[in-house]
């Protein structure tokens, strides 16, 4: 289904690619290379010239200088003592046999430049052209021992070893030799069939077609280890099966021409070059597109989830790509609309988008130098992405006026800010984004973390530390609602609102409004000196937990507290949340389950809120509740 899908998504960006001259989209044989200098060449094979190739990208709030990105003949994967040469692009080892590892290894580039050499001249030796024969001459000339004394080398000599693997390209009379006709004829043919082709049927096209043994195009950025890794592969006969032992690939046969197209489609949903940027979240790296390249609906899913979008600079570089900033303000407004809950008008709102256009989302991870795996998979109408993405930041709201809570923050709150290393639990961003994309319950583990770090911090403002903040609070609520949504009989929903629910009866969520106004009563009776600490630094775990153990003690000491002031009204509200407790049926438990104590911590948090609420906002609040009752 994965490979299916990006094979497909690789024939829709091929298609783009034949109408568009600056494509960084490879045919088949071809692949996408960050190209640093050209070798200008003579008709004779004599090196007249380097050229630097560099492209500007946005590095933050810089341009700084990048290779130039240039469609190659196909570099697959190489490994060994001295791996294959590539065909006329290839790093300074092989082109120039000048390394930085010639001080250490005296034979490791000279190595590398005659497998470049023997490699080449054997491709090129067939084709009566101009540009093959200058190159065959230089390989012919060249000595690397001679030719660092070049003026021409020597001048790029220092910044050619200071990058370690610069690649080089061929010109000859102002042009690059890869991209001559004739020479790209004969390579392709080359790569048509070779000697040792296994045909068979493709698992993902059904053609029959030579299959690909070994899957060599590495997959590239994905985190953590952004190198090349490999997405399918079998490399012992544990994984092997059908009695084809020895076979890798041929275990599950997937043909040469597939294997190209979805790596080099995964590859540019990795890229910089792709427009919809790859999302990475803990060690989890998200890409997403349509089935029809519909680039609005990519947009706006990245504005949806996580990526936020950049206001236009008003310094673009020249020749930089014009950017769509109506259709990008429209996008951010839909955007926001959805987080915030609002009625999404999908027939009349934004005619570029087909909301049933199919919808790919594929999270991935890189757990070794070796091999990607798959966190999740999901395809859908892209309406459906969109209404379960809406739902999920309705079910975190508590609060109109603040911002919707972003998946870095709710992750960010699982792990101590004391922490040296600030960890995320590897499993738990992607179990938190496929919530998100599914509408299920949110993982337990999410709300465990959460109720450690409420127990464990205290309040500390110059660590930025909050105890109960809003997001947790948020996390805690949506949570439980979507754990209790489908119960027949759920007592738990009427607290599991925005704002405070004066009339539930819910022991913990009353016991947590409790604790908020005993708290308030201690704050108001130390003014005007500021407490060193309060019963929440000191009784709130225990309280949450162990309540039957804890209020008694408390009741006691805001005797005390009241006894300093009788302007705040704190013993009417102490009295009236006392008054939805049952004293004939236990009305404060001995111990509280873990849902309780997200509760108690909801009921604590809707109270300390209640008490900045302007008279306005409270019968807002009170209206809203009714509806949802």
């Amino acid at each position: 289904m994965i490979l299916q899908a990006l094979t497909r998504y690789y024939d829709i960006l091929s298609a783009e690619a034949n109408e568009s001259e600056d494509s960084n989209i490879a045919q088949p044989g071809y692949s996408v290379a960050n190209v640093s200098y050209a070798l200008n060449l003579s008709t004779q094979g004599d090196l007249l010239d380097i050229f630097p190739l560099s492209q500007q990208v946005q590095r933050g709030k810089k341009m700084v200088d990048k290779p130039l990105s240039m469609i190659v003949p196909e570099q697959a994967g190489r490994s060994g003592r001295t791996p294959p040469a590539y065909f006329l692009c290839d790093n300074n080892a092989y082109i120039l046999g000048i390394s930085v590892e010639d001080e250490d290894k005296p034979e490791y580039s000279q190595q590398r430049l005659e497998a470049f050499r023997a490699y080449n001249k054997e491709i090129l030796s067939g084709i009566n052209c101009i540009e093959a024969k200058a190159v065959i001459a230089f390989l012919d000339k060249y000595e690397p021992v001679t030719e660092r004394k070049n003026p021409v080398i020597a001048k790029f000599l220092d910044d050619i070893l200071k990058i370690g693997k610069a690649n080089f390209v061929f010109m000859v009379d102002g042009k690059y030799v890869h991209k001559n006709a004739e020479i790209r004829q004969v390579w392709e043919a080359r790569n048509q069939l070779s000697e040792d082709s296994y045909i068979g049927q493709c698992l993902i096209t059904g053609e029959i077609a030579p299959i690909a043994r070994i899957h060599d195009i590495k997959i590239k950025g994905i985190a953590p280890y952004h190198g090349g890794v490999a997405l399918v592969g079998f490399n012992d006969r544990a994984y092997e099966s059908y009695n084809r032992t020895n076979g890798q690939g041929l275990n599950s046969p997937v043909s040469k021409k597939a294997m190209l197209a979805y790596s080099k489609a995964l590859n540019h949903l990795l890229s910089d070059a792709n427009e919809n940027k790859k999302i990475v979240i803990g060690d989890t790296t998200v890409v997403y597109w349509a089935e029809g390249n519909n680039k609005a609906c990519a947009s706006l899913f990245a504005g949806l989830t996580e990526m936020d979008f950049e206001e236009p600079a008003s310094d673009l570089p020249e020749g930089a790509p014009i950017r769509d900033q109506k259709g990008e303000k429209l996008l951010r407004n839909i955007a926001e609309k959805v987080k915030r809950g609002e009625k999404l008008d999908e027939k009349g709102l934004l005619k570029e988008i087909d909301w049933n256009t199919r919808f790919y989302v594929l999270g991935l991870e890189a757990p070794n130098r070796g091999r990607a795996s798959i966190r999740f998979f999901y395809s859908d109408p892209f309406i459906k992405f969109v209404r379960r993405i809406g739902e999920h930041y309705s079910d975190l709201q508590l609060d109109k006026s603040e911002k919707p809570i972003k998946l870095r923050w709710i992750l960010n709150e699982t792990v101590s800010k004391k922490a040296r290393e600030q960890k995320i639990a590897p499993l738990l961003t992607g179990a938190l984004f496929t919530s998100m994309l599914t509408n299920s319950p949110y993982p337990a583990a999410l709300y465990n973390a959460i109720m450690i770090r409420v127990r464990a911090d205290m309040d500390d403002e110059d660590n930025q530390i909050q105890k109960i903040s809003y997001v947790r609070a948020a996390v805690i609520k949506a949570y439980l609602k979507r754990k209790h949504r489908h119960q027949s009989q759920n007592p738990i929903q009427e607290v599991l609102v925005m704002s405070l629910n004066e009339k539930s009866a819910y022991p913990a969520y009353v016991l947590g409004r409790l604790f908020a106004v005993l708290e308030s009563a201690q704050i108001e009776a130390a003014k005007p000196e500021k407490l060193n600490s309060t019963i929440k630094d000191r009784y709130f775990g225990s309280a949450c937990a162990s309540p039957a153990t804890v209020f008694p003690i408390l009741l006691r000491l805001s005797q005390h507290h009241i006894s300093k002031i009788d302007k705040y009204g704190n013993d009417r509200r102490i009295q009236t949340i006392l008054n939805l407790l049952d004293f004939e049926k236990n009305p404060i438990p001995s111990h509280l389950t873990l849902d309780d104590q997200g509760v108690f911590v909801l009921g604590y948090y809707h109270q300390r809120a209640d008490f900045y609420i302007s008279k306005a906002d409270r019968i807002s609040a009170e209206s809203t509740l009714s509806e949802t009752e």
